[in-house]
């Protein structure tokens, strides 16, 4: 380990305050996310006095899973358990224990591989565990800034971001480490630290949470998805690229989402939009990963590469997701994104006029907020021009929902009203 890295300062999280509350305010507190997001860290930096277990230890663990019972007797609460998904036989344990004693904050649990960490949790612990996402960092948390809002564009959120919104040095830096902890010291090589991130997840995670025959095929699987990062879902394409049939092309497809590797952003869909997709976007939740799966190697590279669009919306995308997360706030029921059949009519302007034209149309991203959606474009550059946003109007169809104020998220040096109800915020902002 680099000296400068082992003498590298904590990074503040902002799901701190959430962390602590819920800590306070139930029996268990459960912390999830993808492997090395800093659960682990965040949680022995807000409780540093109780003992702390990793059941990522081999010998703990087989303790665990064999005999519950001792080794909660011989490992009492309050306590961090670590990993706690690798022995399942302990919440049975646990909740018998908080049910006898009746006490807040017994146990802070951590786990990254929710597929199996869920159902344990909501067969034995519904009712008395507080379940937080630790995603990767953000940008906010990687420049310092306290800024603690989930993103909406609104003048409001706008007015009030602006007292500390600040331009990075270079936007495709962060975009290409990318948000893990460990990233954030310049000394850390970034091609060793994904090989060995991508080695532990399939030999620790996949291995367990899926009958993987060949960890090589499952490697080639994630790099196809990288590939796919901000497009359609499409299971046959990928199968047909790897050669694998479709059901294992899902199955696979639910491990990367469920251990918070990807993100599937589902279509709006509503009465009113009658010939609306119903295929859901993918998106990898660290672009750094992606960017090391994809074998970009440089963040020039990547800037003027032919996927440079498809990694900015990736990472704004993210960005959106992790301001919500970082206050608790289930944001899969409220962010969707639009593509249909539905005609939207809108002006072209040519030299011989004005021509009215019918066109499919998509919007990037819509957050539902009080019954409001709020409609968004994702443009990698600077220059952006209000027709851009011609696929708003479609949200209009929609009796029962008011279209809120637009944004085009971009590379602007500042917000700009591009007319009424639309303004171009910088990426920064988020």
């Amino acid at each position: 380990m680099p000296k400068s890295w082992a003498c590298m300062k904590y990074i503040k999280r902002h799901i701190e305050n959430l962390v602590l509350e819920t800590h306070r305010t139930f029996k268990c507190l459960l912390l999830t996310g993808a492997r090395q997001t800093g659960k682990s860290t965040v949680l022995q930096k807000l409780f540093p006095k109780l003992p702390y277990v990793t059941l990522d230890d081999a010998f703990i663990q087989e303790q665990a899973q064999e005999n519950p019972a001792t080794f909660i007797l011989l490992n009492p609460p309050p306590v961090t358990y670590d990993e706690v998904q690798h022995a399942p036989q302990l919440f049975s344990q646990i909740k018998i224990k908080v049910d006898h004693e009746q006490k807040y904050g017994a146990f802070c649990l951590s786990g990254s591989q929710p597929l199996n960490l869920m159902k344990n949790v909501s067969e034995s612990l519904a009712g008395r565990v507080g379940i937080l996402e630790l995603p990767t960092l953000s940008l906010r948390e990687i420049q310092k800034d306290s800024f603690n809002m989930p993103f909406v564009p609104s003048l409001d959120y706008i007015s009030k971001r602006q007292n500390t919104a600040k331009m990075p040095k270079n936007i495709w830096t962060i975009i290409h480490r990318g948000g893990y902890p460990e990233m954030q010291n310049p000394a850390m090589n970034w091609a060793t630290f994904f090989s060995s991130y991508v080695t532990t997840y399939l030999e620790r995670d996949v291995r367990q949470l899926t009958a993987v025959q060949n960890l090589n095929d499952f490697r080639k699987f994630m790099v196809a998805v990288a590939a796919r990062t901000g497009q359609m879902l499409n299971y046959a394409n990928i199968a047909d690229e790897i050669g694998k049939d479709e059901k294992t092309i899902k199955n696979w497809i639910s491990i990367l989402n469920a251990s918070h590797i990807i993100y599937i952003l589902e279509p709006y869909a509503n009465n009113a939009l009658k010939r609306a997709i119903k295929t859901p976007k993918v998106y990898f939740r660290d672009t750094g990963l992606a960017a090391y799966l994809t074998r970009w190697l440089t963040p020039e590279t990547l800037a003027n590469g032919a996927m440079a669009g498809a990694f900015f919306e990736t990472f704004v995308v993210n960005e959106i997701v992790k301001s919500y997360a970082n206050r608790g706030i289930d944001y899969r029921f409220s962010m969707f994104y639009y593509r249909g059949r539905d005609k939207v009519t809108g002006k072209i302007h040519t030299d011989y006029g004005d021509i009215i034209k019918s066109s499919e149309k998509e919007i990037d991203f819509i957050i539902e907020e009080n019954g409001i959606l709020y409609p968004i474009e994702i443009k990698m550059n600077s220059n952006v021009k209000a027709e851009q946003s011609s696929a708003f109007q479609v949200l209009d169809a929609i009796p029962e929902k008011k279209r809120g104020t637009g944004a085009i998220i971009c590379m602007c040096p500042q917000p700009a009203f591009l007319r009424e109800n639309l303004i171009a915020i910088p990426v920064w902002y988020i």
